[in-house]
């Protein structure tokens, strides 16, 4: 029988401790397994492990590389083996800025050991700094929250991905008695903001009940499909007092130098946009578009189903199916323009006009230009 192991992701410390000793707490015998990363550009990092009450064992690990794939494939897997069958319950206490889904895609891998069981990937965030951090642009490294050498990823990016990959986003009262409890207006505004990012994602507030995490197990190819820009279910148009979510959504290519131009503008609008696009100059190429508090990346993801033939298709994964079938005009088979941005006060009708402004229009001619996303596309890494 194997034992059902959940993952506690979260850049804010404080709540991710408390979410993780709620664990222990309402499973008795259930340990925790903990890498602190602080000193891991040294190639060190502290093992620990804990039960509801007492520490059971702290270690200092030396690997021979220090990142967070040496740490999970050397350390942390061998553990979860070790005390599979001495505990109803583990938990894995992610460090800060460590991205959960890489830790889940090995811990819950079809062909990984089948004493393990992966159930649940949670997010814990504090409820006052969470709607201030993901408008934060500075690089881990700066803060010291660097998960490797020569980690350059920024705070609020990571902050994202942690949020939009969790099954559950936790808002945890990290305010010890005899302290007052978290401010209302904090967990509301917090709540707001994550019901914007995940409407899907259930949202557990100080009073709620923990969700069941010794269930089933979770399909790591179902959860990547929810976060893959060819197939994530991206928020749909919201307005909420303090934040907006405006969509776009076309089917006519964009003209790369005018969309490269209004890039900066754009992505200084919102928090935090995403979601997919095609340039007139690359037809076969869908293309990603991920944006937060400022920073932004264009990944080529590879191939529009539209371009590949039709008996190429059956070795294409259902979710990613079903989102091209949703998009499929007879014209553009699945190429589609739809991004979702999110922030306070957008006007929706000034972001549609900047968009609609880059299309391509209609008889518009694709004269030979400078490809002015040569340097940040590798079409041949692609594929």
């Amino acid at each position: 029988m194997s034992v059902p192991v959940v993952l506690v992701a979260g850049l804010h410390g404080a709540a991710r401790a408390a979410v993780v000793d709620r664990l222990l707490r309402e499973h008795p015998g259930a340990l925790a397994i903990h890498h602190d990363l602080r000193q891991i550009t040294g190639g060190l990092v502290v093992r620990t492990v804990r039960d509801a009450d007492v520490v059971r064992e702290q270690v200092a690990v030396r690997l021979e590389h220090g990142c967070v794939a040496c740490t999970v494939g050397l350390d942390l897997i061998p553990q979860l083996l070790r005390y599979a069958s001495q505990a109803p319950l583990l938990v894995v206490d992610l460090w800060d800025s460590v991205e959960p889904k890489s830790v889940a895609e090995v811990v819950g891998h079809p062909e990984a050991d089948a004493e393990l069981r992966l159930t649940g990937v949670l997010t814990a965030l504090d409820a006052e700094l969470m709607p201030t951090d993901i408008c934060r642009g500075e690089r881990l490294a700066e803060i010291g929250k660097q998960a490797a050498v020569g980690d350059e990823r920024y705070l609020a990016e990571v902050l994202a991905h942690q949020i939009e990959y969790a099954t559950v986003l936790v808002v945890p009262d990290t305010m010890p008695a005899p302290l007052p409890p978290v401010d209302e207006d904090d967990i509301e505004l917090c709540r707001e903001v994550l019901g914007h990012l995940t409407p899907m994602t259930p949202i557990v507030l100080p009073r709620d009940s923990l969700p069941v995490v010794t269930g089933p197990g979770l399909c790591v190819h179902e959860l990547a499909a929810r976060v893959d820009p060819a197939s994530a279910q991206l928020p749909c148009m919201a307005h909420t007092p303090a934040v907006d979510t405006v969509v776009w959504h076309r089917t006519r290519p964009l003209h790369p130098g005018r969309f490269f131009d209004a890039m900066d503008d754009l992505a200084t609008r919102s928090v935090r946009s995403r979601g997919r696009f095609w340039l007139a100059n690359r037809p076969d190429r869908l293309l990603a578009w991920d944006a937060v508090a400022g920073i932004v990346s264009i990944e080529d993801t590879g191939p529009w189903l539209a371009a590949l033939p039709e008996s190429a298709w059956e070795n294409i994964p259902p979710a990613r199916r079903l989102a091209a079938s949703l998009d499929w005009t007879p014209e553009h088979g699945d190429r589609v323009q739809h991004l979702v941005l999110t922030g306070p006060g957008l006007d929706q009708g000034e972001i549609h006009a900047l968009l609609d402004a880059c299309l391509l229009a209609p008889g518009e001619p694709m004269t030979a230009v400078d490809d002015p996303f040569a340097d940040l596309l590798d079409l041949n890494a692609a594929g």
